[in-house]
């Protein structure tokens, strides 16, 4: 018998009126974990604890707001195309968060709350920086609780088993029996990102403990970090998307947003490096002094 790993047959709770779908706790518990993670760093920079939270609001929402907006653009026909239901949209609990929209409107929202609050956005970055990687990875198994994003079929002992998917009712088609219906056997794209996450987040903890960085460049070391990932295993995945010259549009952003953090990079670097011994700008908040990287209250 063909060894593989089970999928879930439901993904979600009712209680009573009530319904908490798996995906939804996942992301949850995802923020949640980055969200202490860049606490805990914020504080061992100088910053007073309660701080993360102030800018946390404003990176959260923002954040998933942006997640759900690239997602329907870049993934319209659900919602537009034959068939498809607009009001679909909003079900955000369904599933469906496009990580650079949500990176993309989350720092905006970051760097509201740094510029409201009286702390320097780049240091806010480079805190949240492995929390974010981490948060990722968790939101992954959200995919595997919907049967969802998996790659081509496999007979690989690491396979993945998927159902065919009620995605309103958030569980798996059922046969005349009453058993699950099967679909195949197939790679487990999120299994792969999650492990690339938690390497890539581990990374980054032990590049900021190990090596001195100018403010910004481990946000950027995330920045290009992850489309190198990324670009593997989107190459992997057979759900719909849209083609740009024959490829996913996922693999084009992601060879872009890795452009974007070589270049975060090096302009961070540079912008230190000039303004060694210089007066902190008046567009972004003094830096209170960091703390040693090897001090006890650093968990980075």
């Amino acid at each position: 018998m063909t060894a593989f790993l089970p999928s879930p047959t439901v993904g979600a709770l009712h209680l009573g009126p009530l319904t908490l779908r798996a995906y939804a706790l996942c992301i949850l518990a995802g923020i949640v974990l980055a969200v202490w993670l860049a606490g805990r760093r914020l504080t061992a920079r100088g910053y007073e604890s309660g701080t993360i939270l102030d800018i946390a609001g404003w990176a959260v929402l923002f954040g998933i707001v942006g997640g759900r907006l690239y997602h329907v653009i870049t993934t319209p026909g659900p919602y537009w195309g034959e068939g498809g239901n607009p009001v679909d949209a909003l079900r955000i609990w369904n599933g469906g968060l496009g990580i650079w929209g949500a990176i993309a409107l989350g720092a905006l929202g970051a760097w509201i709350g740094c510029r409201r609050h009286g702390v320097a956005f780049l240091d806010f970055a480079d805190a949240a920086a492995p929390g974010v990687a981490f948060a990722q990875a968790i939101g992954r198994w959200g995919n595997w609780f919907n049967n969802e994003l998996y790659g081509g079929p496999t007979d690989l002992p690491w396979g993945l088993e998927i159902h065919e998917w009620d995605q309103s009712a958030a569980r798996a088609v059922t046969d005349a029996a009453g058993d699950p219906v099967v679909i195949g056997v197939f790679h487990p794209t999120f299994l792969y990102e999650f492990l690339f996450l938690v390497g890539l987040g581990v990374l980054l903890l032990v590049v900021d403990r190990r090596l001195t960085l100018a403010p910004g460049q481990l946000f950027g070391l995330y920045v290009a970090g992850y489309p190198v990932g990324r670009i593997v295993i989107e190459r992997m995945r057979t759900d719909e998307a849209e083609l740009v010259l024959g490829q996913r549009l996922n693999v084009w952003t992601s060879i872009a947003v890795f452009l974007l953090g070589l270049w975060i990079i090096w302009f961070t670097g540079r912008r230190a490096r000039r303004t060694v011994g210089a007066d902190p700008g008046e567009d972004e908040p003094p830096a209170p002094a960091r703390r040693d990287p090897d001090s006890s209250q650093d968990v980075g």
